[in-house]
């Protein structure tokens, strides 16, 4: 689209030029590469590192120079969703925005203005030579949404500066001084192949158009999991009748809320009718249960070819009962921060993964670190008891507030200039990288803000245009009175 309307139309016009590279996690090539030739073709000392994280620095402005070294960091990476009828290849199509009131939008897909619209400030600060700042140090970071690969690489020369500033927070107004840790679950079910006889019918069930959203920001929103709603629908099938599971899959990324699921299953020909008004009253009654959160749900149950083979009836009792034993939702709040919530668990995805095994991804959050590594034992264990293979990894760090920081004052005392209102200090329940900057670069002094996001992870990702503004020009006045050295 064009950015005409889209003001500042230098930040926009960057992020419009993001979205026609191709950048989901894991195939940050092109959008690394880019970013690489746009710090070289302005002049700046241009780094890339080995895994593709990419540094630019851009020299303090005359008179500036006594100023401490700030860093910007945004994350190239986005999370690739869509809405089940709509056509898009994340891995080369751009995507197609468009302006809905007071918000940008995609085409049934995310948006990725996380963090796409950081970068894109970064590099509207870097290519913008007017601006009065000290020394910038710009760093992009690869592989954010699929496990922080690229912050845990960064090797220490790479955070080079005295105070960061992580352009990756999403309520335009407020200051972030603390994120929670986190780890995934990947639990496999392991199975074999059976067939069945007799006079069976086959059905196909589906749940779609749910709420999702961000697994950390949106988990106390009491927002219903596909996973777990299919997996109480077969459970209860499976329950009442001869049962037969031969396909399962719901969900996609660990740190989304699973919007969508379905699965295949064979029942006597006898029972279909029966299957059938236990369905309709399954909907009927999560309609209810959900009314407030899930206007939108679709329950769909029809019929379907039959196939050849099923997944043997033990495993299968035992994947349906743990995927309704193992705990979703909020697990704690916190005892410090009023609202926050401390520790939470998310039933991310069931994927086949192999012929034979069915993958079930759950992830982990706190701000607690023992508290983290305990949810993630407790969900752990449930899948064990059920005689899933249990693989934890891609455990990383929370961010531990500092109340005393330094560019903490200077970006309440400017936005407190720009606009007459107090900023609001807040911690967030999701990952952000800067745990393991700070586990990297402990001197570094850090926050985290950015404009108004709803939405993301999901295909309802939209960006608050009026607050975008807002956030650009805090930036720019943030910059302009960083601490001297």
């Amino acid at each position: 689209m064009e950015n005409n309307n889209l003001q500042p139309e230098a930040l926009f016009g960057y992020f419009l030029k993001i979205c026609e590279i191709p950048h989901g996690s894991k195939n940050e090539a092109q959008i690394s590469a880019f970013l690489q030739n746009f710090g070289k073709e302005l002049g700046y000392e241009t780094i890339a590192d080995s895994v593709g994280n990419v540094l630019i620095k851009k020299p303090a402005a005359p008179g500036y120079e006594d100023r401490k070294t700030i860093i910007l960091q945004s994350h190239m990476d986005m999370v690739c969703d869509k809405r089940p009828d709509v056509e898009h290849d994340f891995t080369k199509d751009s995507i197609t925005t468009w302006v809905d009131g007071e918000w940008l939008k995609a085409q049934g897909t995310t948006l990725g203005a996380d963090n796409g619209i950081g970068v894109a400030a970064a590099m509207a600060v870097l290519a913008d030579k007017s601006l009065k700042h000290g020394p910038v140090n710009c760093l992009f970071t690869i592989d954010e949404e699929t496990g922080l690969t690229g912050a845990e690489a960064l090797v220490p020369e790479l955070l080079q500066g005295d105070i960061l500033v992580n352009l990756d927070s999403e309520d335009e107004g407020e200051m972030f001084i603390g994120c929670a840790g986190g780890v995934c679950n990947y639990a496999d079910f392991k199975h074999v192949w059976t067939t069945v006889g007799g006079d069976m019918f086959f059905m196909k069930v589906d749940i779609n158009a749910l709420t999702g959203g961000h697994s950390g920001d949106d988990i106390n929103k009491g927002r219903a999991n596909a996973n777990k709603l299919l997996c109480r629908f077969l459970a209860r099938v499976a329950d009442k009748y001869e049962f037969y599971l031969c396909d399962i899959s719901g969900g996609s990324l660990h740190n989304a809320i699973p919007r969508d699921a379905s699965a295949v299953f064979a029942i006597p020909s006898a029972n279909k009718e029966d299957v059938r008004v236990d369905f309709n009253l399954f909907a009927a009654e999560v309609q209810d249960e959900y009314s407030a959160t899930e206007p939108n749900v679709r329950f769909t149950l029809q019929s379907t070819d039959p196939v050849a083979r099923v997944i043997d009836p033990v495993v299968t009792g035992k994947l349906l009962r743990s995927v309704c034993a193992v705990f979703n939702g909020v697990f704690a709040m916190s005892q410090d921060v009023p609202g926050l919530v401390e520790t939470s668990s998310n039933l991310a995805s069931i994927k086949r993964t192999a012929d034979n095994v069915l993958t079930i991804t759950t992830s982990q959050r706190s701000s607690i670190e023992s508290a983290r590594d305990f949810v993630s034992y407790s969900v752990r264990s449930a899948f064990e008891l059920a005689g899933a293979k249990v693989t934890t990894k891609g455990q990383y760090p929370g961010w531990k507030p500092n109340m005393k920081s330094e560019i903490l004052k200077v970006a309440c005392d400017t936005y407190k200039q720009l606009f007459g209102d107090d900023a609001k200090i807040k911690a967030i329940h999701a990952g952000l990288e800067c745990g393991l900057f700070l586990e990297k670069a402990p001197h570094l002094d850090m926050i985290s803000f950015g404009p108004t996001m709803r939405g993301v992870h999901s295909p309802d990702e939209r960006l608050h245009i009026a607050s975008t503004e807002r956030w650009w020009r805090h930036l720019l006045l943030l910059l302009e009175n960083a601490p001297a050295k």
